[in-house]
């Protein structure tokens, strides 16, 4: 609780606040909605946009499980080949620093797929921080404890399993927190590069629609679900994290004073 009331009562203070200033300065709610019109907006539209959050959830996990899966896949192959890591690392590097922006038109060209194409584009944006979080931790078991593995006879199957996955399990996690909210910045941009409307579409979609119509609270509605999603996602996934640390990693096992 000590962790969670000091951000909470800001957030009210910041709503208070926010509602008091649109309403004593008198602005418009096409310039600028309260919290109460931008609820209001969500309670009135939520059949469509609980249909787009959907959409735009299931496009973000679909491509976190897709880095997750290929990250970890190819971090162990860069830990048991260093020519492989030093051929192949360059690339994905390319690969995270090219604007998704720049790229997402010509993917939504050539995969003739929307739902596909705004998935590939999701995961190059959460694939990164798994293949190199992963990768580091790998990298970074104790050497004394991979020559008394050696020692012991043990196989590369075997001090992969038991030394370098558990000792790359705080990097992991740790990426992986981040790549759940870049996932869900990824299918958000590729969804407004995009430009899909319909029954089928997302978040990015609704916001743009409000924005054409003018009905900004609609808007704003639409962008606290994006935010609300995001902060779940990253609170689950630090539950995750501390679940699978509390009894054995140093970043877990001490209480906050």
């Amino acid at each position: 609780m000590r962790r969670v009331w000091p951000p909470l009562i800001l957030g009210v203070l910041i709503l208070v606040g926010w509602e008091e200033a649109v309403r004593m300065l008198g602005i418009a709610p096409y310039i600028l909605p309260g919290p109460v019109a931008i609820a209001q907006a969500l309670a009135d539209n939520w059949q469509t946009l609980a249909g787009a959050w959907w959409v735009t959830m299931s496009i973000a996990l679909a491509a976190l499980a897709a880095a997750v899966a290929l990250g970890v896949s190819l971090a162990v192959l860069f830990s048991a080949s260093k020519w492989v890591e030093r051929s192949f690392f360059p690339y994905a590097v390319i690969l995270q620093v090219t604007p998704i922006v720049a790229i997402a038109p010509l993917i939504i060209i050539w995969v003739n797929d929307v739902r596909l194409s705004l998935l590939i584009c999701a995961w190059i944006v959460a694939f990164f921080p798994i293949l190199s979080n992963t990768t580091l931790g790998l990298n970074s078991a104790d050497p004394n404890l991979v020559d008394l593995f050696k020692l012991y006879g043990a196989s590369g199957w075997q001090r992969l399993v038991h030394l370098r996955l558990p000792a790359a399990m705080p990097y992991f996690l740790a990426g992986l927190k981040i790549s759940g909210g870049l996932s869900l910045i990824g299918a958000v941009v590729a969804e407004f590069v995009a430009g899909t409307g319909g029954a089928q579409s997302g978040l990015a979609w609704r916001i743009l629609e409000a924005g054409y119509q003018l009905q900004v609270p609609r808007m704003f509605a639409a962008l606290t679900l994006i935010s609300l999603s995001g902060i779940l996602l990253f609170l689950a996934l630090s539950l995750l994290s501390h679940l699978c640390l509390r009894r054995w990693h140093e970043s877990e096992l001490g209480e906050d004073p």
